[in-house]
């Protein structure tokens, strides 16, 4: 075509090379380092050579240079054929190893991408139309960013998980922190409750108390919003190489500012303190002029009709939820409806927390009596009088703990429930499993003699039933070993031991397709027409469809077994290693999994580190209020020791009420996640609760509290209790 000098066809297998007769360990964690290419599709990538020369003949190689080895010395590459001896020619600053163009075409017959190097000059919009007259409707023609629909798959899984942490991270600390800070104002306002009836005694209009209430928290957000977006920007490059360190993101993935999130997160900040002072500013409206003339602030109710009403409906409304977690047939809707559910229950518990507060004070009432004697008393007392008070503190860690012990347990359980039915789907004694490997290699299957499954990637060739051109996983198999091996198959029609020959297929219900009935698929290397030959329930196969296992390997010479069932314990092979089933259904999805925990981790810690800093500076602004109340316990005899005891023990027992309140609500939706699993696998499943993640919460939470109570107190006590100010009349 007109301005391309060079069109070069990208064609990609597996190939990794054994350094001291094994894979690097450090390729376990990189796609691109089990990837063989022609040296051509160097171009592509812009690679060059840091030393040696480019391959020009059969069995000579370029591989990465971290590797350590040097041009001319020999190499062992691992492929789906097995090991195979080459001549190292050159090295780059890249992993992947280059081979001949020629020795590349064999191993991989199809090409997934056909790159134009545009001449000098020349316009690239016009290239591009020029290749889509050329290619019509066989394929597509990118440029510039669309360029990136080619990553690699990894990648782009990678990427969409790393979306997904920051998404649910941004949402929930929006959540949390419209929840902390509507429990600090609400707390200030008790607080104040003196101040604001003096202020209504000299005139001011519940709308003038209010209108001061929204303009404070303006202030504050807006101030808050300016520090946190400058600390955000600051801190953004540093979490970006976090990611891609932890793997929730790829190697490519850099930070970049843009205009609108930066506009976003200022504006958040304000925002977000109007909408959590709406209650308080409410309440701050109804204080009267008498409230001034008090001399002992008792709360006269501790929560309204309307706020009874209001938790009611959300705790029955987070009942239904749990009931539809537990009745729900798939599992990504049954972790929605546990969420939905744990965020009503813990909105309703919060809102019913000052009428909780009594009763959980008096079901304590003997373990809070016994150290101290006067000082229990004084601690149990402070908490039943001042329930809006106690609940305003127990509410962030209330939140934190019911979060914590959720989404913890509901990975732990989920993924234990998952492994042991996957382990009770195999009939095997033992499995054998690719080792710093993505797969199996045929000379490491045939070593085995057991009953392998060989995956590779299919479409299917009719656009009406695939209109995304949605790629699907063929398993090649072997049908008697197979179905001697897979204890969860279930033939709906047709019989398993047709598949056989070049032309057979088997598909499961969900395809709507009969035995007998043409059924074609695109392979790498063009399209096949396959009959159908028996159909098998959705859950039967790990996979979308089965193949002979002949037939994977006549269109794929690079697939790699993923595993082999074998009944007694063998010596692996080369770039393999043997595990018992149970072991193996726990790895299956090792590396997920390992992303979901580090995932579940950091939303605890966000959780945690919101709901530890509420707790310290609510009970900040409690102690600074508190010094001539404990003063006045100092003149009545109390020690320097037995004040410092009060003030620790208050802010245990409020810890400890916002614990159980969260244990309690986070508890029933771990139930109803526990009931959805086992209707789900079929069985019974146990629950798994990580006690040592809430444990650490909670204590991370005492702690603060503690030392935020404690600290205060002590150094206003430094200094001997002068002699009361007010006078006695008798």
């Amino acid at each position: 075509m007109p301005g391309v000098t060079k069109a070069v066809p990208d064609r990609t297998f597996y190939a990794q090379a054994l350094v001291d007769g094994r894979p690097p360990a450090t390729d376990a964690q990189r796609e691109d380092a089990h990837q063989g290419h022609g040296w051509s599709s160097a171009r592509l990538g812009g690679l060059r050579l840091t030393a040696g020369e480019p391959p020009r003949q059969a069995g000579e190689v370029v591989v990465d240079r971290a590797l350590g080895l040097r041009p001319g010395g020999p190499v062992t590459l691992l492929t789906a054929a097995g090991l195979e001896p080459y001549t190292v020619t050159g090295l780059v600053d890249a992993p992947g190893v280059y081979v001949t163009d020629e020795v590349a075409a064999a191993l991989a017959p199809g090409v997934r991408a056909i790159g134009l190097l545009v001449a000098p000059g020349a316009d690239p919009e016009e290239v591009a139309e020029t290749a889509r007259g050329v290619v019509g409707g066989d394929g597509r023609v990118l440029t510039g960013d669309g360029r990136g629909a080619l990553e690699p798959r990894g990648d782009a899984r990678t990427r969409w998980i790393g979306m997904q942490v920051l998404t649910a991270t941004a949402a929930l600390a929006v959540f949390v922190t419209v929840f902390v800070v509507a429990s600090t104002f609400a707390f200030t306002v008790a607080q104040r409750r003196r101040e604001l009836g003096l202020l209504r005694a000299v005139g001011a209009t519940p709308r003038q108390v209010r209108r001061m209430v929204y303009a404070e928290a303006l202030v504050v957000g807006a101030t808050a919003g300016l520090v946190g977006l400058l600390a955000g920007a600051a801190l953004a490059p540093v979490l970006g190489r976090l990611l891609v360190d932890v793997g929730f993101e790829p190697a490519t993935f850099q930070v970049r500012y843009e205009h609108w999130p930066v506009a976003v997160s200022f504006v958040a900040g304000p925002v977000i303190a109007l909408l959590a002072v709406c209650s308080a500013s409410r309440r701050a409206a109804r204080v009267r002029p008498l409230e001034a003339l008090r001399e002992a602030a008792v709360e006269q109710r501790p929560i309204g009709r309307l706020r009874i009403a209001t938790g009611v409906l959300l705790v029955v409304a987070g009942v239904a939820l749990s009931l539809g977690t537990a009745t729900s047939d798939e599992a990504r809707d049954a972790a929605t409806f546990a969420l939905y559910a744990v965020i009503a229950l813990v909105a309703g518990a919060t809102v019913l927390a000052p009428a909780a507060v009594g009763p959980v004070v008096r079901m304590l009432r003997s373990p809070v009596r016994r150290p101290g004697g006067a000082i229990g008393m004084l601690v149990r007392a402070g908490a039943l009088t001042a329930t809006r008070r106690t609940a305003s503190v127990a509410a962030p860690v209330l939140l934190t703990v019911a979060f914590a012990v959720l989404v913890s347990g509901m990975v732990r359980t989920t993924t234990a429930a998952y492994a042991a039915g996957r382990a009770d789907n195999v009939n095997a004694g033992w499995i054998v499993v690719p080792d710093r490997a993505p797969g199996l290699s045929d000379q490491a299957v045939a070593a085995t003699g057991g009953t392998a499954l060989l995956p590779t990637t299919v479409f299917e060739s009719d656009p009406s039933t695939s209109p995304e051109n949605r790629p699907l996983t063929a398993l090649g198999v072997d049908p008697a070993g197979f179905a001697t091996a897979n204890r969860a198959l279930t033939v709906v029609a047709g019989s398993l031991g047709d598949l056989r020959g070049d032309d057979t297929v088997v598909l499961p219900a969900s395809a709507n397709r009969q035995p007998s009935e043409p059924y074609a698929l695109v392979f790498a290397d063009g399209e096949v027409s396959l009959r159908v030959v028996a159909v098998v329930t959705d859950d039967s196969i790990p996979g979308d469809l089965l193949l002979p296992r002949s037939v994977v390997r006549t269109h794929d010479p690079s697939a790699l077994t993923s595993a082999v069932y074998v009944q007694d314990r063998i010596d692996p092979p080369v770039g393999a290693r043997i595990v018992d089933v149970s072991v193996w259904a726990a790895e299956a999805d090792r590396a997920e999994d390992r992303l979901v925990w580090i995932f579940t981790l950091l939303l605890i810690g966000v959780s945690a580190g919101y709901g530890a800093v509420a707790v310290a500076n609510t009970l900040l602004l409690a102690a600074a209020g508190r010094v001539t109340d404990l003063r006045l316990i100092r003149l009545a005899g109390a020690t320097r020791r037995q004040v410092i005891w009060l003030v620790t023990a208050e802010p245990a027992l409020v810890v400890l009420i916002g614990a159980l309140l969260g244990g309690a609500v986070a508890f029933v939706g771990l139930l109803s996640i526990r009931a959805g699993l086992a209707e789900q696998v079929g069985g019974p499943v146990d629950l798994v609760v990580p006690w040592s993640v809430v444990g650490g919460v909670v204590g991370l939470c005492l702690l603060l509290a503690v030392l935020a109570s404690a600290l205060p107190t002590w150094r206003s006590l430094r200094h001997r209790p002068a002699r009361s100010p007010v006078g006695i009349v008798g």
